[in-house]
């Protein structure tokens, strides 16, 4: 008992030095919230992709000519699946912090027996689990729509997993960060947007103007689509070697910088 109390007024949990139990449990929670409404959540993505494949393939028709050696809706369909899949790995975490804000739950969290790590990782690790999920479902409709190869499955899911990861981990910092959901609509609007339209999703970033491509270049939307891309048709449009690295880099920084701001109570501790 003695020695209980002196490990409790050291700040010692008792839980070893990562409470997996309670890591697994707030990642389960977070995968409830979306799975509780799959028709909007994991569904909703695969008709948006599906709308914007239909609306193109039907404007230019036959004129469009290859690309990568393959046909237009070819070459388009990975980046559609991709764009959703980290587009909706972003509104995960957001809104995982900005509905407990609102609701005024937030302590739940806050006072539960977690550690910055426990939280940051499982909130994204949610975010993943769903950025997955989608993307399974994507291709495989996708599959009976358009005539999709698949090169190699490693690199569809190494720009899955680090690509959502770290946009996942920018929903996080953006969920710290906002106080109103208008607040989240500007980082979609004018920054996660121009830098996916901007990311060769509908065409190689050759045809871009030269300031673009240099932008493209360091643009993680780029990188994050490219590699997946390349997983399905064998093809990049870009430095692969340099993606591979960027990625993780990346997916660790933007985890790094949540769990830090997690850890300083940014704008949830007064």
């Amino acid at each position: 008992m003695v020695e209980l109390q002196k490990r409790y007024k050291l700040g010692v949990r008792q839980f070893g030095r990562i409470n997996y139990v309670g890591l697994v449990a707030l990642w389960h929670r977070e995968c409830s919230r979306f799975f509780v409404v799959w028709a909007q959540t994991l569904l909703s993505p695969l008709v948006s992709s599906l709308l914007f494949l239909s609306v193109l393939t039907l404007a230019l028709g036959n004129d469009r000519g290859d690309v990568l050696g393959y046909s237009f809706i070819t070459f388009l369909a990975p980046g559609l699946i991709i764009q959703s899949m980290i587009l909706q790995s972003f509104s995960h975490s957001v809104s995982s912090f900005m509905i407990s804000k609102m609701q005024g739950n937030i302590v739940d969290i806050l006072y539960a027996p977690l550690s910055s790590f426990e939280v940051s990782f499982a909130v994204i690790m949610a975010a993943v689990t769903r950025s997955i999920l989608i993307g399974f479902i994507s291709v495989v409709v996708f599959i009976f729509i358009v005539e999709l190869p698949l090169k190699n499955i490693f690199y569809i899911f190494y720009a899955g997993i680090f690509g959502s990861f770290f946009i996942g981990s920018l929903g996080f910092i953006t969920g710290l960060w906002a106080t109103k959901f208008d607040h989240t609509a500007t980082v979609t609007n004018f920054i996660l947007q121009p830098l996916s339209f901007l990311s060769g999703v509908f065409y190689t970033i050759d045809r871009l103007p030269s300031f673009f491509q240099t932008i493209s270049s360091v643009n993680p939307f780029f990188h994050i689509i490219n590699i997946f891309r390349y997983g399905f048709l064998g093809e990049s449009d870009g430095p692969l070697f340099f993606g591979i690295i960027y990625l993780p880099i990346l997916a660790l920084l933007g985890w790094f910088v949540a769990f830090y701001l997690y850890r300083k109570g940014y704008k949830i501790k007064s």
